[in-house]
């Protein structure tokens, strides 16, 4: 099959590139004419890979494939289009992600008119993409986070003229509003803020893969939390690669702490916001948190390290007492407040004094959770070229001690609970257990409890019995 001849790779060192010119706004989203009708009769699936923006991404592409008469369909047998959305943050993923290609290759060779797609982060690496082209033929369509507004069209193209459509753009980005939108949840979505991202750490593609910051307008972001709230959305989650610098690369002086207490007062049941970044993040934010209760009281608040040579060395623009002067704010202003963080070990020649210095912050802040990492180079990051002489079972020990130390603690966090009275926004049964109830308290906690006509979408107060490192577990009173 040829590949259509407008194809374009995608350049890292272009998308990394950064100027003063003004974000184009789109706020009209147009479907093409010829493009209106091309699903009816034929049925999509999304695998979706990585973090929230990319299932707000999916949730996109859903809305789109509808609008054109597509029907979503769990039955990969029959299904006429794949979709795979993939993130580009670690190794595993990339393998994750060409084993459910591989997968899929039967699929193809038995309806060669199923189209194949890949598109996300890693459709904006250039390697990827040439690995795709080169040893998987059952991939007819490639692009990337800046085309997914282009669907249609690309469609268009590999089902109509049976061609292999590779459209990746590398560039800063545009903000397009109003486009078609298939939420996966019924009581719980999501709401960009922003796109991109502009801090640049050494060991992060994301600036690479999606491009500029580049911040929607206040105006159009509380008219999207207005409509789900009239729609009976009970919680929102306000999405952004760093969401404390909204605001930034515009000239209106509005910023993220304005914007969150404005999106408080249209009065959603719950509203919660990730990520943060300790640079930005201020001590308005945290007033505009405490003041207002349907903020939720929980905070991810990214460490990475606790070792000021290693921060330096990944960007991160805090040291380690900055981060925990940071912390003790947050616990003094914010009640009941419950913190997660990111951290990632073994980067590049890190010390067992860095590793212990890791320790002692996570030890001093004890964490509500944490999600931890083995530091996974990404090609065309400045941290890939930097050299490292540790060995992967020293780092595999200290990922181990780590969450040994953090889990000690979550866990008696969790312990605290026990005997205490927690509401939950319930999202229905839990997955290990058809006769056990499963949501979500206001720190975030996983809860599952006991019940008798109760209904995804109920706010329900729950009685903790018992405490696990991971869940709680209760009755509703």
């Amino acid at each position: 099959m040829k590949i259509k001849e407008n194809w374009s790779l995608p350049d890292l060192k272009e998308a990394g590139r950064r100027t003063r010119s003004a974000i184009e706004r789109v706020d009209q989203y147009l479907i093409p004419a010829h493009t209106m009708h091309l699903g009816e009769g034929k049925t999509y699936h999304i695998s979706t890979y990585g973090c929230q923006a990319n299932e707000r991404d999916s949730e996109t592409m859903a809305g789109i494939l509808e609008t054109i008469g597509f029907k979503p369909s769990e039955d990969l047998e029959h299904v006429d289009v794949i979709l795979i959305n993939t993130c580009a943050i670690r190794q595993n993923a990339e393998e994750k992600v060409l084993g459910e290609i591989g997968n899929f290759k039967r699929l193809y060779k038995e309806n060669k008119d199923l189209i194949i797609g890949v598109c996300g982060c890693m459709a904006q690496e250039n390697s990827f993409v040439k690995l795709l082209l080169e040893k998987y033929p059952q991939v007819r369509l490639l692009f990337g986070t800046h085309n997914i507004q282009d669907l249609p069209q690309l469609l268009y193209e590999a089902m109509n003229e049976h061609t292999k459509v590779v459209k990746i753009y590398s560039k800063e980005g545009e903000v397009y509003e109003n486009l078609p939108v298939k939420r996966f949840g019924q009581h719980k979505a999501w709401v960009n803020i922003m796109y991109g991202c502009d801090k640049f750490c050494t060991y992060c593609i994301v600036p690479y893969t999606r491009g500029k910051q580049r911040s929607r307008t206040m105006e159009q972001i509380l008219k999207e939390v207005q409509e789900l709230k009239n729609e009976g959305y009970k919680e929102i989650t306000l999405l952004g690669q760093n969401v404390n610098a909204y605001g930034k690369d515009m000239e209106n002086g509005v910023d993220f702490a304005n914007l969150l207490e404005e999106v408080a007062k249209i009065g959603i049941p719950r509203i919660r916001f990730m990520t943060s970044h300790p640079w930005d993040f201020t001590d308005q934010m945290i007033d505009v948190i405490a003041q207002y209760e349907n903020i939720m009281p929980f905070i991810h608040l990214p460490m990475q390290s606790g070792d000021d040579e290693i921060l330096k060395r990944m960007g991160r623009r805090y040291t380690s007492e900055s981060y925990y002067e940071l912390y003790q704010k947050l616990k003094a202003k914010v009640p009941n407040a419950a913190i997660s963080t990111d951290i990632i070990v073994g980067f590049p020649n890190e010390s067992d004094e860095a590793f212990q210095h890791t320790l002692d912050l996570v030890e001093k802040c004890k964490f509500d959770n944490a999600f931890t990492f083995v530091y996974s180079p990404r090609p065309g990051t400045p941290a890939a070229k930097m050299e490292d002489t540790i060995d992967a079972e020293t780092k595999k020990q200290r990922l181990y001690t780590l969450n040994e130390k953090w889990g000690q603690y979550a866990r008696q966090i969790n312990t605290s609970y026990e005997g205490k009275v927690v509401r939950v926004l319930v999202d229905g049964m839990s997955k290990r257990n058809e006769n056990v109830y499963s949501g979500y308290s206001e720190t975030n906690k996983l809860v599952n409890f006991t019940g008798e006509n109760i209904h995804p979408g109920d706010f329900v107060d729950v009685l903790i019995e018992e405490a696990k490192t991971f869940s709680l577990d209760g009755k509703a009173i």
